[in-house]
């Protein structure tokens, strides 16, 4: 076996930093580390999160709007803190170091929080359901929540693409089995999840909250060894320098060569003659037509080179422009996913509010918690990923003839259609539970004779929504992101999250605002059976209605990132639709088409290679030209003088003797 197929084409490196040996390292057998992680790590997150509303009533004295405020807040502070560990992966430390330092924080987060609900003098002091928070046992009870936010946040954007950095996507094997990695990889989230949903809430609320956050504490432990088992087997990216930096080079250089006309002969654009880009850990990307006007940060002008060197303030690479392009390009499509996470982060607080106001009984004498519904999303997903991975796509690329079933933004389409389905369900069953309150005068009992099973049809159609969109994104982000900036695009989508998370907090605070007006109930009233729950989840589906006819305007749009190993295939057929960018090679004839599309590829090589040189000749003509001119000058001037000194010596000698 050549040297060529036994070490990968993509840039990783081994632990010892030497070139990843593809029979030795990453694929499936350094993911099983990795899943492993995610799935102790998320259940870790979920056993303390899932349940934390009723921790804040209970515990804290918190109202229902307050407790749904604090976490749809912290939730979305969870979310928005990958942007931080994102940059240091992909600016200095890497995608391992990162995780790697970022654990710790979040196992000191969950230790305190442990200590928050179970040692005397930290823990609330209750009398049966009175419970009296001073101002300093609340103070470290958040404290220890946000280091939790904080933790998660190296942890969160590094993990998937540090997974999917184990397949080499120049092997078309290898790349197949990565597309496969990011459903098993939510699959694994989910199972924690299950297991958080289910007998930790339960414990929580039978047991007590010390073991139901102690155990989560420890399930993070594992997580930590989990993942420090697998290094010797990992594929590892070198960072690229700091991304938001070359951002800034691009923009600075477009805007200083405001007048300057880009040539309509792309090829003379400025880009490195080697095989590789000039940024570390990152493949070359062919130019693309859209957002021309960065297009003049490439355009080779006198003032781009100083005494021989390129300044990058003036003059950029083809490949950082299209960086800034493909980072353009896709925030539409990540603004789109916020009013998605809207309604996903209904499951922590509104659903499990309704839950509350329900019957829980399972037979005479055991009661099932509300907020251990949501292992119904988790069953939904997990049932709904190798349903998707083995059946569906199958079925799919037969009709579309797409090697994975979909494209991604149809995949994430299809998601964000269930998810209005799941509004209106939950929107139903409110009416439905009203009515039944109106009916028969239940306005002031706690909980009404209606089983709290009613509700599992919309967890269910979340869970079936996440498989479609937050898989899709996971794989839409890492796919369409440079090299260098994946880890940055993995927070980004996480991003969406958290802003759903805010947005959810701003639409409860405005709708509270203007529906307790002239002393109103409102909406959401402590007591919902006084309320309309509906209402608001009516609100959610119209905005989710509206939020998928614009991502579909959005959608129609895009193009697909190409990159030069393959927009050289000469085996594409349709380079005008708007599906994914990889074409599909006839069977059997795979290998032929990637030696064709090498041998085109090192042919352009050769002819930019020519180009540059014949560029740098001249220039080292004219340089040469200029200096003997300059040399000639500067000989004249010295033969002068020296002929007006002689002058003047043999001048003086001639009067002296005189």
């Amino acid at each position: 076996m050549g040297d060529e197929n036994i070490y990968t084409n993509d840039g990783t490196v081994d632990f010892r930093k030497n070139p990843a040996d593809k029979t030795k390292t990453g694929n499936w057998k350094a993911c099983r580390f990795i899943l492993g992680n995610e799935c102790s790590e998320r259940l870790a997150y979920y056993g303390m999160s899932t349940n934390l509303v009723n921790y804040l009533k209970s515990r804290l004295g918190q109202s229902n709007v307050t407790a749904s405020n604090n976490v749809t807040n912290w939730s979305g502070t969870c979310y928005i803190t990958p942007l931080i560990g994102a940059f240091l992966a992909d600016s200095y430390l890497g995608r391992y170091w990162t995780i790697a330092s970022f654990v710790f924080i979040y196992v000191i987060g969950m230790i305190l929080l442990t200590l928050s609900a179970s040692v005397h003098g930290l823990k609330p002091e209750c009398v049966k359901d009175d419970c009296n928070p001073t101002g300093s046992q609340t103070a470290v009870f958040f404290a220890a929540l946000y280091l939790i936010a904080l933790g998660t946040g190296g942890i969160k954007p590094c993990v998937s693409s540090f997974g999917a950095d184990q397949f080499d996507e120049t092997d078309e094997i290898e790349r197949e089995k990565k597309s496969s990695f990011f459903n098993w990889f939510y699959l694994s989230i989910n199972i924690g999840a299950l297991i958080a949903s289910s007998v930790l809430v339960w414990i929580q609320m039978n047991v007590g909250w010390s073991w139901g956050f102690g155990i989560p504490a420890v399930a993070m432990v594992i997580a930590v060894v989990f993942f420090f088992s697998g290094s010797h087997l990992y594929r590892f990216q070198k960072p690229g320098g700091s991304p938001l930096t070359r951002i800034f080079q691009v923009l600075v250089a477009s805007m200083r060569k405001y007048s300057v006309k880009v040539p309509a002969d792309k090829s003379l654009l400025y880009e490195t003659p080697d095989m590789e880009s000039n940024i570390q850990g990152s493949r070359k990307l062919e130019h693309t037509e859209k957002f021309r006007f960065f297009d003049k940060a490439a355009v080779e002008t006198e003032t781009g080179n100083v005494k021989g060197k390129v300044d990058p303030w003036r003059i950029c690479t083809v490949t950082q422009v299209e960086e800034l392009k493909s980072i353009v390009k896709i925030l539409p499509v990540w603004a789109s996913g916020i009013v998605f996470a809207t309604v996903y982060s209904q499951m922590s607080t509104m659903f499990v509010l309704q839950g509350n106001t329900m019957d829980q009984h399972i037979g005479p004498h055991f009661e099932i918690p509300s907020a251990s519904l949501s292992l119904f999303d988790t069953v939904s997903v997990i049932f709904w990923v190798p349903i998707y991975d083995q059946i569906i796509i199958p079925v799919a690329r037969k009709f579309t003839r797409h090697e994975r079933g979909f494209t991604q933004l149809q995949r994430m389409g299809i998601g964000l259609v269930i998810s209005i389905f799941s509004m209106v369900v939950a929107g139903s069953l409110e009416v439905i539970r009203l009515d039944n309150v109106r009916r028969n005068n239940y306005y002031d009992r706690k909980t009404i004779p209606m089983s709290i099973f009613w509700q599992v049809p919309q967890y269910f159609l979340i869970g079936c929504a996440e498989v479609f969109t937050f898989v899709g994104q996971l794989e839409f982000f890492y796919d369409q992101a440079p090299d260098a900036m994946r880890s940055l695009c993995s927070a980004l989508s996480l991003t969406t999250v958290s802003l759903g998370n805010y947005l959810s907090t701003l639409l409860v605070t405005i709708v509270t605002d203007i529906t307790t007006r002239h002393g109103k109930l409102g909406w959401i009233p402590e007591n919902l059976n006084r309320g309309h729950l509906d209402y608001f989840y009516w609100l959610l589906a119209i905005l989710s209605l509206i939020n998928f006819f614009v991502y579909l305007s959005i959608a129609n749009f895009y193009t697909y990132k190409k990159r030069r190993r393959l927009i050289l295939s000469l085996c594409k057929s349709n380079d005008s639709d708007n599906s994914d960018s990889e074409a599909q090679a006839p069977e059997g004839d795979t290998h032929k088409q990637e030696l064709l599309a090498r041998i085109v590829m090192l042919i352009a090589q050769k002819v930019r290679l020519t180009d540059y040189l014949d560029k740098r000749s001249a220039y080292l003509t004219q340089f040469a030209e200029e200096a003997n001119a300059k040399i000639d000058q500067i000989g004249e001037n010295a033969l002068g003088e020296l002929v007006g000194a002689g002058a003047r010596v043999c001048s003086t000698s001639f009067i002296s003797n005189a």
